[in-house]
């Protein structure tokens, strides 16, 4: 049967059968004839176009960053520097994949914030990674501060600082840095897991600020540790400025918390954009509130990555570590200051760089309260000898050349000059 609209007469919306499942209209693509009612139209998100826009973006980001951490485990020179920034690199093709495999299923609600929950708990992950690799390159804790203790914290409303006029730099102060962070590599991973517990019991939606709605509560305290853990990295970075100038860390410091930090800000934006009606919603049985923001979300995400991608090669470069590389296979040599990189695969290098050992060490240092007072020393750690009293430790306690035995030595802050 054909149906004649003239411009000269309306038919009234109740005057249409009310839509069945069997001839409810198809959401996931265009119909052919172009003639389409606001409850049918489909959105960018929805078309062949953003997937393919979206896909582009991706793989190329995941092509550069892939070259970029082969190149780091090809010349895997410093281990110690290293396995932090393959971790950290790690974050672009994680991201972008998860992102697009959630855009692809975008009409079903359940994936995307399954697919979050990935994206959720690695982010943590490099915080943690991203604060420890600042570490090594000034050589650990204990080396951190004989440089800084006893100094006074200058008052700076711009970092925070403005409360702490009048105290000096110890150890509670990087003690507190760890920790700050450490609390966001627990609470980001929990509330992921609790955000698909309360999915799976319909008590979640993006953007619904409900108080019966979970949404709220997990908004609430992802606010405050992403916020707690942004000022520690502030606060050390305040510290350790002059310090880490070598090694360029305004670049690293603004990636590694604009991906992160300004991702999760990003999605928080558009869910409420959403909730004010500024983003259009899509009338489906299978698509809820929150669902088209989230779709959003990923397709920024998917193109940012590719622009992630290019500018953590230039921070994270490893042509520093290939230069390493020559002159230790061109000099191999055991001394004080360093030692030639031990030859290994590609896979065992990238399985030496996952293994989280030292996350869980990490973690029972700076939260057990029978080691507040100590720090932490690697007797593999790269530089000059550090000065103790009287007494040069020598940073080539072990010669062996092999990673699995460093050790790790606990100095008294309070012995410690």
């Amino acid at each position: 049967m054909m149906i004649v609209v003239t411009g000269a007469m309306s038919v009234p919306e109740s005057e249409f059968p009310a839509s069945t499942p069997a001839t409810a209209p198809n959401l996931s693509r265009m119909p052919e004839d172009g003639s389409l009612t606001a409850v049918e139209q489909p959105i960018f998100l929805m078309t062949t176009a953003a997937q393919a826009i979206s896909g582009f973006f991706v793989w190329t980001a995941v092509l550069i960053t892939c070259h970029q951490i082969y190149m780091h485990l090809r010349c895997y020179s410093c281990p110690n520097e290293q396995r932090y920034i393959v971790r950290i690199l790690f974050i672009v093709p994680i991201y972008a994949v998860d992102s697009w495999l959630s855009l692809l299923f975008f009409t079903n609600d359940q994936y995307y914030v399954y697919f979050g929950t990935i994206r959720d708990c690695y982010e943590a992950f490099v915080i943690y990674n991203f604060l420890s690799l600042c570490y090594e390159y000034l050589g650990g804790e204990s080396s951190i501060m004989s440089e800084i203790r006893g100094k006074p914290i200058e008052s700076s409303c711009m970092y925070g600082t403005c409360c702490l006029w009048g105290k000096t730099y110890s150890i509670g102060f990087l003690r507190f840095c760890k920790q700050a962070t450490l609390q966001f590599c627990v609470v980001k991973p929990l509330m992921a897991i609790i955000t698909v517990v309360l999915q799976a019991f319909g008590k979640y939606k993006d953007g619904d600020f409900d108080v019966r709605s979970g949404y709220l509560y997990v908004t609430i305290i992802y606010n405050i540790s992403v916020s707690l853990a942004l000022y520690a990295l502030f606060l050390f970075y305040f510290a350790t400025r002059e310090l880490l100038s070598p090694y360029s860390p305004v670049l690293k410091f603004f990636m590694v918390k604009s991906v992160i930090f300004l991702s999760f800000w990003q999605g928080m934006l558009l869910a409420i954009l959403e909730k004010c009606g500024a983003i259009p919603k899509i009338r489906a049985a299978n698509v809820s509130v929150g669902t088209v923001a989230a779709g959003y979300q990923d397709f920024i995400i998917c193109v940012e990555m590719f622009f992630a991608a290019i500018a953590l090669r230039h921070a994270f470069t490893y042509k520093v570590y290939a230069d390493k590389h020559l002159d230790a296979q061109a000099v191999p040599s055991y001394g004080p200051y360093g030692r030639c990189a031990p030859m290994k695969s590609i896979s065992s290098s990238l399985k030496e760089t996952m293994n989280p050992h030292d996350i869980v060490q990490d973690a029972i240092h700076n939260f057990s309260p029978a080691y507040q007072q100590y720090t932490q020393q690697s007797t593999l750690e790269h530089g000059p000898p550090w000065r103790n009293g009287n007494h040069i430790i020598s940073r080539s306690h072990s010669t062996s050349g092999v990673r699995d035995n460093e050790k790790t030595l606990l100095l008294s802050s309070d012995d410690e000059f």
